[in-house]
């Protein structure tokens, strides 16, 4: 026979350990949001393309976390649509610094604390600043990762750039 009282200590567990920093950090701040998941294949490294593809969504309105270093040491998050590139010359001048590149992937997940493919904006381990490209600001809500691989979280663009401390510019093209 099951003890209630353990079932739903355990049913409980199942849900936390689902959660990730960044879908409590929506859920702590009391914005609205939603979790929508998806099978990721392990074979694909073109993952904001494969969260549009596997939940049938327009990619502009699907964006990908990344992480930028500009001028050889500081690191910046950079949330753009799949569907576009980042532009590092637009990230450099809108940071006023001479050069941005691709940040190092292993520098990455040390600094955000999440794997690439699942590195969120969202509950990072050390808080960097954002960059939102102002497209999002053409949709209700946009996908951003929820911090793990196969996992989304859908919110209103203000809300992300509210829990980021995050700045509308131009940076994909």
């Amino acid at each position: 026979m099951i003890d209630k009282k353990s079932l739903k200590i355990h049913c409980k567990k199942e849900i936390l350990q689902k959660m990730t920093p960044g879908i409590k950090s929506a859920k702590k701040a009391g914005i609205k949001y939603e979790i929508l998941t998806y099978d990721h294949d392990p074979r694909t490294t073109a993952y904001g393309e494969e969260a549009a593809e596997k939940l049938g969504l327009d990619p502009e309105r699907v964006f990908k976390t990344l992480v930028a270093e500009v001028d050889g040491s500081t690191l910046v998050v950079c949330v753009i649509p799949v569907s576009r590139m980042l532009d590092l010359k637009m990230v450099a001048k809108t940071l006023k610094a001479k050069r941005a590149v691709m940040a190092d992937k292993n520098n990455v997940q040390r600094t955000t604390g999440y794997v690439l493919g699942g590195v969120s904006p969202l509950g990072q381990k050390k808080r960097l600043q954002t960059l939102v490209d102002s497209s999002a600001l053409d949709h209700e809500s946009i996908l951003v990762s929820a911090g793990r691989r196969g996992m989304d979280i859908a919110l209103a663009p203000r809300d992300l750039a509210k829990l980021t401390t995050g700045t509308f510019v131009d940076i994909a093209r």
